[in-house]
């Protein structure tokens, strides 16, 4: 071999060993409540024992961290079934979790976004009373507690719902449109995600948006009155990853398909349960799941 090709083939070593290393490299995305901050810790320690290097990138907003993976800022997240339909294609029909998962598998597949498998998490939105105080009034639907609303003992009634939920196409205002009802602006009151559950336990409020999978619901006796026209859409908490990440990863998708099938209602709710309840840091929620689960 001649000083050129050996030079030459060099080269070709150290380019393919450069992409190698660049194909190893993830940025893991997460929006800013609990649930998703125990995922991406998740996600991310997890793919550092597989030998990727992880940029975490969580505590963003849900449209903001849309875009920063449509622009590939993000490589993967995990994201909601239910906001991916309707928030970011725009598809207000009446779907199965099933079609659901399908049709926005299908639409972003086109903007290079791939849904691999959804776990059983459905973290849909609901609403909750204290469960006493659900009894006493005899409310066990959210039409119970519409008809209530518009009583004279309901009147007065606070709701409290965090800033996304009361302006989002899927939120609060889809949900008095199904529901046929209009609440009068004193009766809705505005928070951060994680005071609507602080407000209602300490009966600062009357009825509170929470998310299904969210630990506090059961800690703190709360009563989740049923969508008896069942309004909210599955919001199966589910991995996806820019088509270009997993043509460079070609075993990302199995991976990330394994920790997808060990997530489930009850499992999120409790990991949830640890952080806000608890008291148990992020980080180490995560790591102990991980490992009582053989993945570290």
């Amino acid at each position: 071999m001649t000083f050129i090709s050996r030079m030459m083939a060099a080269v070709v070593v150290l380019a393919m060993s450069q992409t190698a290393v660049a194909a190893n490299k993830l940025v893991v995305g997460g929006k800013g409540f609990t649930e998703q901050l125990i995922m991406s810790s998740m996600t991310a320690q997890y793919l550092q024992a597989k030998g990727y290097e992880v940029d975490q990138r969580d505590g963003m907003g849900s449209t903001v961290l849309r875009t920063a993976q449509e622009n590939g800022q993000i490589d993967l997240y995990w994201e909601y079934t239910g906001t991916g339909l309707i928030t970011y294609n725009k598809v207000t029909d009446k779907l199965s979790p099933e079609e659901t998962y399908k049709r926005v598998k299908s639409l972003d597949a086109k903007k290079g976004l791939i849904w691999l498998n959804p776990s059983k998490a459905n973290n849909t939105y609901a609403l909750a009373m204290r469960k006493d105080f659900a009894k006493e009034k005899g409310l066990e639907t959210i039409s119970d507690m519409m008809a209530w609303l518009k009583s004279e003992d309901g009147e007065d009634a606070l709701l409290a719902s965090n800033i996304e939920f009361s302006a989002r196409a899927d939120g609060l205002k889809s949900l008095l449109a199904a529901y046929e009802f209009e609440l009068p602006r004193r009766n809705l009151k505005k928070m951060n995600s994680g005071l609507v559950y602080q407000a209602l336990s300490q009966e600062v409020v009357d009825i509170s948006m929470v998310f299904a999978t969210d630990g506090r619901v059961k800690a703190f006796n709360f009563y989740v009155l049923k969508d008896d026209r069942q309004h909210f859409p599955n919001y199966a908490l589910t991995p996806v990853v820019r088509q270009d990440s997993l043509d460079a990863n070609p075993l990302l998708a199995d991976q990330l398909n394994a920790l997808a099938a060990l997530m489930n209602d009850d499992v999120m709710a409790s990991l949830n349960a640890q952080v806000d309840v608890d008291g148990i840091s992020i980080e180490r929620v995560a790591h102990d799941f991980l490992q009582q689960n053989n993945l570290l």
